[in-house]
């Protein structure tokens, strides 16, 4: 007699293919969507190489003697440096790029807090038009507002003070720092200040306390920019400061060079110096320089 259990036939187990990933050689294991890093090695080491060149260029002639055309800065000579800082009043042209470069940094940062803190948290009628307003300012080449602001200079007797070089600065850098921090201020979550108006503080107190803070890396993006822009401007300087102990490094840099020669050692150097406040300003700041302009990019 067959049973009903003898007829009933155990599955059959499928078996599931399996695939092994080939390792590659040298036994590490690589994701397939992973680029061979020769790949991106070779690319950034050639533009390093390209990037690299002309910094050597200007190290070479500002370390190597007059005269010498050796590919190395052997022997290394500073003369070039003294003669730039002490015959060339490359010292007081410093001062006053530093002063012009920290006064544009200070008033770009506090009017551009304010103007982007109002842009957003309040609206108003013609705020569409006034942000339009700002992006098409960017589109006006700053040469084109010499003339205008020479003539209301001059009506105001600033010409050849440095007053004259930071007011030009600041409204020349000021739209695109207003919407920087206009969108970085969105960032912030809005409920952060109602319940520090909860808690008794009014909106001025409850922006220092909650919303300053949270600005530090929007506010260094925005401030560094200005510096940076100031202190290579070139045509501000040039127009309104018609003293040589008011000129700046911009223009300092251009007495170097004349219409029968060049003196590349000096120029070199003028360079360097020129070059290094920039280059510490970036070393120290890049973490929240790269944080405060993604954010401030972004709408929030």
């Amino acid at each position: 007699m067959i049973t009903k259990e003898a007829t009933e036939v155990a599955p059959t187990p499928v078996s599931v293919p399996t695939t092994s990933e080939p390792r590659p050689r040298g036994g590490k294991h690589r994701a397939w969507d992973e680029a061979p890093r020769w790949q991106i090695y070779l690319p950034l080491s050639v533009y390093l190489v390209f990037t690299l060149i002309p910094f050597y260029w200007i190290l070479l002639f500002a370390l190597r003697p007059a005269g010498s055309t050796s590919l190395l800065p052997w022997p290394v000579t500073f003369d070039h440096f003294e003669k730039v800082w002490t015959d060339r009043s490359f010292g007081t042209y410093f001062q006053n790029s530093l002063l012009v470069g920290v006064a544009t940094l200070l008033t770009t940062t506090l009017v551009a807090l304010a103007g982007g803190y109002a842009l957003a948290r309040f609206d108003f009628k013609v705020k569409r038009a006034f942000m339009l307003a700002l992006l098409c300012s960017q589109f006006v080449p700053g040469a084109l507002l010499l003339v205008p602001l020479f003539e209301i200079f001059a009506e105001l007797q600033m010409i050849n003070s440095l007053t004259s070089v930071i007011i030009a600065e600041t409204v020349f850098q000021l739209p695109l720092s207003m919407i920087l921090i206009s969108n970085f201020i969105k960032n912030v979550p809005y409920s952060l200040e109602e319940a520090a108006w909860v808690d008794g503080c009014n909106r001025l107190t409850a922006f220092r306390i909650v919303v300053l803070p949270l600005l530090r890396p929007g506010l260094i993006a925005v401030g560094s920019f200005a510096f940076v822009h100031s202190w290579n401007h070139f045509l501000f300087a040039l127009m309104f400061l018609n003293n040589q102990s008011k000129q700046t490094i911009p223009v300092g840099l251009n007495t170097l060079m004349s219409a029968d020669s060049v003196d590349l050692g000096a120029l070199a150097a003028g360079g360097i110096i020129a070059a290094v406040p920039v280059v510490l300003v970036f070393a120290f700041i890049q973490k929240w320089l790269i944080t405060g302009f993604s954010a401030g990019a972004v709408k929030g």
